[in-house]
């Protein structure tokens, strides 16, 4: 599956983002590509890249919380060993 120019844009956002964190992609690259495109889908749609898992409510203050990367990921990575849209794993995360 490949990306779009727009998804590729997301896509080295993250990039940027990830790296030196104390977390990783999930190592699916399927799932990956599934979040990106339902990032760029909701930024083509939104003008926000809000993470495609949770509902967008139209109240800003709380919608700033689920743009991606969400305020809740490094949360649920140390408590479930991912976030809640599985793009970001845990450094010891395995698929099982």
């Amino acid at each position: 599956m490949e990306l779009t120019p727009k998804e590729m844009a997301i896509k080295s956002m993250l990039d940027k983002y990830v790296e030196g964190k104390d977390f990783k992609y999930h190592p699916d690259d399927a799932v990956v590509q599934r979040i990106i495109k339902g990032l760029a889908k909701r930024k083509e749609k939104t003008g926000k890249a809000y993470c495609p898992c949770r509902l967008v409510t139209g109240k800003p203050e709380l919608d700033e919380k689920i743009i991606c990367p969400c305020e809740f990921h490094v949360e649920e990575i140390k408590e479930h060993g991912m976030c809640h849209c599985q793009l970001f794993v845990s450094m010891d995360y395995e698929v099982k």
